[in-house]
């Protein structure tokens, strides 16, 4: 059995706004200026499917947009600072691992990609280091089918025994279509039961 999980919101508390004070304060801009050049214009939406594919050139890229030359890791400090990992969540991923293989699939660029031990350490404990993928990694992006098939090829895993959960229905709703078993997470709790009861048909 694959278990893929999100991970803002689902498996971490993803605070935005510190992110955003933080980077603001870096670059001088506002919160309306900084959103133009770096999330209007589509940049982020791209880089989250895998352009650009290499880190050192998503940080230029972003850097430039934003007039700021921020190093990799302050870049990745900052992300960390706004990502805190929710235990009660983290304790239904331990609970998947005693089924099978357990691994993230979020929604992030090539750089997060590399650093996401560092941004979620305690996922890295429990799925270990090479589990942890952003979605870049896959040249693809939920809910873009394409994602969920290349992360299933992957780890070698069919539709029919691999479960994802995200609080994003349309991202769900693109798993689903490939036959993979979908949850909407709301609580710790309903995935913890999602999971139990996932296992529970596969197995039987």
């Amino acid at each position: 059995m694959l278990f893929l999980f999100d991970m803002d919101d689902v498996l971490c508390d993803y605070d935005w706004r510190t992110r955003m004070a933080a980077l603001t304060a870096r670059t001088g801009h506002d919160l309306t200026e900084l959103r133009r050049r770096w999330w209007l214009n589509g940049l982020e939406f791209a880089a989250e499917a895998g352009e650009p594919a290499d880190a050192d050139e998503y940080l230029a890229v972003v850097s430039a947009a934003i007039g700021a030359d921020i190093p990799r890791e302050e870049w990745v400090r900052i992300r960390a600072e706004a990502t805190v990992v929710r235990p009660d969540a983290l304790e239904a991923v331990r609970r998947a691992a005693e089924f099978g293989r357990v691994a993230l699939l979020t929604n992030n660029s090539i750089l997060i990609h590399e650093h996401l031990h560092e941004v979620a350490p305690e996922l890295a404990e429990v799925m270990g280091r090479d589990h942890l993928h952003a979605s870049a990694r896959f040249g693809a992006r939920k809910p873009d089918p394409a994602v969920y098939a290349r992360a299933m090829e992957h780890y070698g895993a069919e539709a029919s025994s691999t479960f994802f959960t995200d609080d994003r229905p349309e991202n769900v709703a693109g798993a689903e279509s490939l036959g993979i078993t979908g949850h909407v997470y709301a609580h710790a709790a309903g995935l913890r039961r999602a999971i139990d009861t996932f296992a529970e048909r596969i197995a039987a």
